[in-house]
């Protein structure tokens, strides 16, 4: 290709460009008027559904067109983001500190132009969300090696604070360390990222310590200057605290995705694919479970998941922590919880949300680190 006909195609590019950017102005203009009516009817600055409508044509187009669906669902998450932070400065409280996979996952929702505070504790999520300290919170509730997050579980007991999303996030574990492998003699992370890479521990680290820490980060801080030590999180923590990485992918299964949650104050309207949470305790008689799963079969509503967690209230009580399709504003939904409210001790839905439609990623490849805000978050802890 000539240099002249090389130019002018880059010149042709530069108009499209400019184009982009008059529209994307434009964009933004439409977004705060948007905003405006938000605050007179103090509805919530991000919208779930508003998101499921945008990524459902993303998903269309793609189908018939050059950039993928993950390329274009990047692309639109920053323009999001910088939208949302234009109608109104939010504040995303996630278990810290920087660099964990909760705040990945919190990147790969909200984008980059949001504000992040990490916590010491999912307690301490929840709180911030409570007190209005923090809009939204991302917490980690499920994984697919290692099954349920059960601090997360019993938090969702007490608070009012409701589920408004879902994230799906695909995890990658890295072994990282100053020390040499056949130096490490204790290993620092969360005791369920041990429980996903437990075959390769067993392999490459048999007899080395295994010491829980409040996150995969704070492990990473933790050996950044201890020698026979190494940290299991992402790379982004090897990133932030300058940590070799020895072994990439250690998880025992490539399809390692963790579900997170966004909690906040309000449940998002029907968008037509929706998931709904509910909490049930069940009367201590025979057959009292299937009474209770049994409006399931009658209404045809799919359940997608039941979890069991003891009540702690009194010995073999047990809470189930059910989701299933539909929500909670559809009529059929509606009838069919009035019947196993019918049915239990007590009900409580914990939410109605979007569908996730895919797992999540995030480069981290450029994303900004701010050590200052690591550090300020491990004295708070």
């Amino acid at each position: 290709m000539s240099k002249q006909k090389l130019q002018k195609i880059r010149t042709q590019i530069d108009q499209v460009d400019s184009r982009i950017l008059d529209l994307l102005e434009q964009r933004m203009g439409y977004v705060l008027a948007v905003g405006h009516e938000k605050s007179r009817h103090g509805s919530p600055v991000y919208s779930p559904t508003r998101e499921k409508q945008i990524f459902k044509v993303l998903e269309q187009r793609a189908a018939k067109g050059l950039l993928s669906e993950t390329a274009l669902k990047a692309i639109y998450r920053e323009i999001m983001s910088a939208a949302i932070a234009l109608e109104k400065p939010i504040q995303i409280s996630y278990l810290g500190p920087e660099a964990t996979y909760t705040h990945l996952a919190s990147l790969s929702k909200f984008g980059a132009s949001v504000a992040y505070s990490p916590a010491a504790s999912f307690r301490e999520v929840f709180r911030d969300v409570e007190q209005g300290l923090s809009d939204y919170g991302v917490i980690p509730i499920e994984n697919s090696i290692d099954g349920a997050v059960t601090n997360a579980l019993d938090l969702m007991i007490d608070s009012d604070l409701k589920i408004c999303s879902e994230i799906y996030f695909g995890i990658s574990h890295h072994l990282m360390s100053k020390s040499p492998l056949e130096k490490i003699r204790r290993v620092y992370s969360k005791s369920e990222v041990f429980g996903q890479c437990r075959m390769w521990i067993e392999r490459h680290l048999h007899g080395a310590e295994l010491i829980p820490t409040a996150s995969s980060a704070a492990a990473a801080q933790k050996v950044k200057n201890e020698k026979g030590a190494a940290a299991i999180g992402s790379s982004l923590a090897a990133k932030l605290y300058g940590l070799p990485v020895l072994a990439k992918g250690i998880q025992d299964f490539s399809e390692n995705v963790t579900r997170f949650l966004v909690i906040s104050k309000t449940i998002p309207g029907q968008t037509g694919d929706d998931k709904t949470s509910i909490l049930v305790s069940v009367k201590d008689k025979v057959g009292a479970l299937h009474e209770v799963i049994a409006p399931f079969m009658k209404y045809k509503v799919n359940m997608s998941k039941i979890e069991s967690r003891p009540s702690k209230k009194k010995a073999w009580e047990y809470y189930f922590f059910i989701d299933f399709d539909g929500h909670v504003e559809n009529e059929r939904v509606r009838r069919m919880l009035s019947e196993v409210e019918k049915h239990s001790r007590f009900i409580k839905v914990l939410g109605s949300f979007p569908t996730a439609s895919s797992t999540s990623t995030v480069d981290t490849r450029h994303t900004k680190l701010t050590p200052k805000t690591a550090r300020r978050a491990a004295v708070k802890a």
